[in-house]
Order: structure tokens, then sequence, then C-alpha cells
């Protein structure tokens, strides 16, 4: 370890704090965390009860699944989320995916590996494989949110990221203007594997 080096990188770091000064991942303002304290207050972490599925929260602990999950069959095994999606969230996660906040991703992906690393490592997680935009989207971007979400986590995990055995090969419509029925139709043939 070279103390000069340590020492330069640390005046180094002060400076770009004074240009660049960190700011909070769900209100933007410039706060010493990375999740200031009103939206700390504000932010809703989803705990048990929780479906089993999808991870949504659920009202009763006696109950598995949630009412969507009961009623009909999902193409994955299990889901988890961090928090609802609502208030500060909403905004930061807009602000993530359509204004160029990539810096959130770190924040997020911190968040996600302090409270389900342990069940990455249950689960036997091999590869993290973020979900592809259409190149045409992406261009149009400038990045892939959900690329930027899983380089972070796999570096936190350990787990290797893959984001070249999927590809996107339709230009589907956003998910969330659609309903289910729609959205299983709209990701119909849309991706594909590749041999890399």
């Amino acid at each position: 370890y070279d103390r000069e080096s340590g020492r330069s990188m640390n005046v180094w770091k002060k400076c770009l704090g004074i240009f660049y000064p960190q700011t909070c991942c769900f209100c933007g303002k410039v706060s010493r965390d990375k999740i200031c304290s009103a939206c700390g207050n504000q932010i809703v972490y989803i705990e048990e009860p929780r479906c089993k599925k999808c991870g949504k929260p659920i009202r009763y602990e006696e109950k598995e699944l949630c009412y969507d999950c009961s009623k009909q069959e999902f193409s994955y095994e299990q889901g988890r989320s961090v928090w609802l999606h609502k208030g500060p969230v909403r905004w930061s996660v807009y602000q993530f995916k359509y204004h160029n906040r990539r810096i959130y991703g770190e924040c997020y992906a911190q968040e996600m590996y302090r409270l389900y690393g342990e069940t990455l490592k249950k689960w036997g997680i091999t590869r993290i494989i973020p979900i592809p935009l259409h190149p045409k989207r992406r261009r149009r971007r400038g990045y892939n949110q959900a690329e930027i979400l899983a380089k972070h986590l796999s570096k936190l995990s350990g787990i290797p990221m893959d984001n070249r055995g999927v590809i996107r090969v339709k230009d589907t419509v956003p998910q969330k203007k659609l309903n289910h029925k729609e959205r299983k139709k709209n990701l119909s043939n849309a991706f594909a594997v590749t041999t890399h």
C-alpha cells in the first residue's frame, strides 16, 4: 500500500465531492447518506408476511400466496422485492429508468444484497442475467438499467453477470401499458438465447 497515493486519492475524492456531492437516490437532494432520513422514513420495505411466489406483501400469515398468484400461473419460480413501489421509490425508479440517473443502480443493488444476499446463496444462483433492451430502445435510452443493477449486484455477490446469453429480438411495447394477459402476449417470442 502506497501511503502517498492513498492520500492523493482521498484529496481527489474530496475535490470530486465538492463539485459532485452525493445525493439521496430517492429524492435527488444532497445527502451524506445514499438514502436521506426524510426518504428513509417514507420508504416501505417489504417484510413478512409475503407471497411465497412473487414476494408481494400479504395481509395474513396463514396464506401462502397473494390473490394474483393464487389465481394464475406465472413462468418464474420466485420473486423478491425490496420496497413497495410508491412515494419516493416510484420517483426514484422513474429517474433511474428514464432520466439517466444510473448512479441509483448502485444504491438499489446494495439494498438488494443487504436484504437478499443470503437468499441468493441459498437459491444457488450461478448467473445474473439482466433482461435485455431491444437495440433500438437501448440506442434511444443510452443504457439498460437492468444491466447496471445486475453489474453492481454481481460485484457485491461474486455471482457472474451474463449480459450476452439472452438477446431481445422483438421491439415490444412497454409492459406498464398492458394488463397481465397482454403482457404475456407482448413478450411471446421477444427473446432468444445465444451461444457465446
